[in-house]
């Protein structure tokens, strides 16, 4: 495990419960949050493996700062299973997930092929990233222990969006609803305009 720290840059995989731009605020109890589902490939064996690194580290950080110096039985990793936490929704199926978030605004960026390679921007619309797009996430694994709970939580540092995808939830694209629509109307329709 050397040179593992409690960093990871998770990728690339499908985002939902997007919240980046705007904080939500999960339950009644707890403030809003910038935060987004990291839906990761079971077959993306690497990418866990160095997950699970990272959260070991932030277990065994937290033993002497969180735990009163032992490790807690029944901790909760961030690290969760989709067939078995979330199995009535196809998008987690054969997945691993993980649930980041942050008190403070993410970098939320998109490569620029005009600029060149490897070039990023800013992405401001909003509607650009969406539940079922594709990316990376930076995020910091850290332990915690509040209200009796205790275990390893995912910071949410910035997020590069790589490509779009399937909207998750039910939602289409308004060029997949009028389809249909448009290979039906005439060019020549008065009140095409």
């Amino acid at each position: 495990m050397d040179n593992v720290t409690t960093k990871v840059m998770i990728g690339e995989v499908r985002f939902s419960y997007v919240h980046l731009f705007t904080p939500d605020q999960i339950d009644d109890s707890s403030e809003p949050k910038y935060s987004v589902s990291l839906i990761i490939p079971k077959s993306n064996k690497r990418l866990i493996n160095d997950i699970k690194a990272a959260i070991d580290i932030a277990l065994e950080n937290g033993v002497s700062s969180k735990f009163g110096g032992k490790k807690p039985t029944g901790w909760k990793s961030p690290l969760r299973d989709g067939d078995l936490d979330r199995p009535d929704d196809n998008a987690y199926a054969n997945s691993f997930f993980i649930n980041a978030s942050s008190r403070m605004k993410p970098g939320v960026v998109k490569r620029d092929k005009v600029l060149g390679k490897n070039a990023l921007v800013q992405i401001t619309d909003e509607e650009e990233v969406y539940s079922g797009c594709y990316g990376y996430a930076s995020v910091n694994f850290f332990a915690f222990s509040t209200a009796g709970n205790k275990g390893v939580a995912a910071g949410l540092n910035n997020v590069l969006k790589t490509r779009d995808g399937d909207y998750l939830g039910g939602r289409v694209s308004a060029e997949a609803d009028f389809a249909d629509v448009a290979a039906q109307l005439n060019d020549d329709d008065e009140d095409l305009y």
